[in-house]
């Protein structure tokens, strides 16, 4: 269980990592500036150092250690989280999120409804989907992992797309820590939902940050991938919001694989790798 644990952190920071370089760029601008991105090599627009991370990865670190801090009611602290790490003044905070933060007075459902009003009912971005992971990591209990997947999705991103799509994501996620194929379990979690179809073809939508766009290229690269790394280096050369697309899809593989299978050319460059691997052993820790 600790390697799922830690295979799921680490694949999703690596696909962070990875994506970075390559973010809000077209594949043509990829392709002539770099052929084909492969490792972990920084710069982007972020200018970012070789295996440092961007929000992805900060959030689904700021997720997990509220529910490391209180695991039976962890949104309170899952949202000091949040503060802490926008005090640091992040290189990297997406626009729904960076809103909800300037609007946020202590609750943070009333801040996410206010910029849904704000944003003209557009607060359907993948900034939740990217950082729900930990949730299925920590708990056991199908009940719960919903609750929590709507609950923290709902503290930022007031849509209803964006908590469906982290219920989904967890679903199969659980699914995964439970023994089950990653096929199979995407393939039951979509079914009778928006997400349901035939993702032979490259899915006819940018990979961009409306949370559904994102899902759909999560799942086109998971059900047409053999490996871990197909999974990240195939969504970093898309571009768009490849770092984000690269982590969500990279966190399922990843826990699907396993830690020690991860390629250790992604796993040794990461500058964080020592907290990641501190908390995949405390959320093992609380499990329940």
């Amino acid at each position: 269980m600790l390697d799922k644990i830690k295979g799921g952190l680490f694949g999703l920071a690596i696909g962070d990592a990875l994506g970075g370089t390559t973010e809000f760029m077209t594949r043509e601008e990829i392709q002539s500036q770099y052929g084909k991105v492969t490792d972990i090599i920084g710069g982007g627009v972020w200018n970012l150092e070789a295996g440092e991370t961007t929000d992805d990865t900060a959030m689904t670190i700021a997720v997990a250690e509220g529910i490391i801090k209180h695991p039976k009611n962890p949104i309170e602290d899952i949202g000091r989280e949040f503060k802490k790490w926008e005090s640091t003044n992040p290189k990297d905070i997406g626009s729904t999120i960076y809103q909800v933060f300037q609007n946020y007075q202590g609750d943070w459902f009333q801040a996410a409804k206010q910029t849904h009003e704000e944003l003209n009912g557009k607060s359907a971005g993948n900034g939740s989907l990217m950082r729900c992971l930990p949730i299925a990591l920590a708990y056991t209990n199908t009940e719960m992992i919903d609750e929590l997947s709507r609950q923290h999705s709902k503290m930022t991103h007031y849509d209803e797309e964006a908590s469906e799509a982290c219920v989904i994501y967890n679903h199969i996620a659980k699914r995964v820590l439970d023994g089950e194929n990653l096929q199979q379990a995407i393939q039951i979690e979509i079914k009778n939902t928006q997400y349901e179809g035939d993702y032979k073809k490259e899915p006819n939508c940018p990979a961009d940050g409306y949370v559904v766009h994102t899902m759909r290229w999560v799942l086109y690269w998971l059900i047409n991938s053999s490996t871990f790394e197909e999974v990240v280096v195939g969504a970093t050369n898309v571009g768009n919001d490849s770092d984000t697309v690269a982590a969500i899809a990279g966190g399922l593989k990843g826990v699907e694989v396993g830690y020690e299978k991860l390629p250790t050319r992604y796993k040794d460059i990461l500058l964080n790798r020592s907290e990641l691997e501190e908390l995949a052993e405390k959320l093992q820790g609380i499990r329940f």
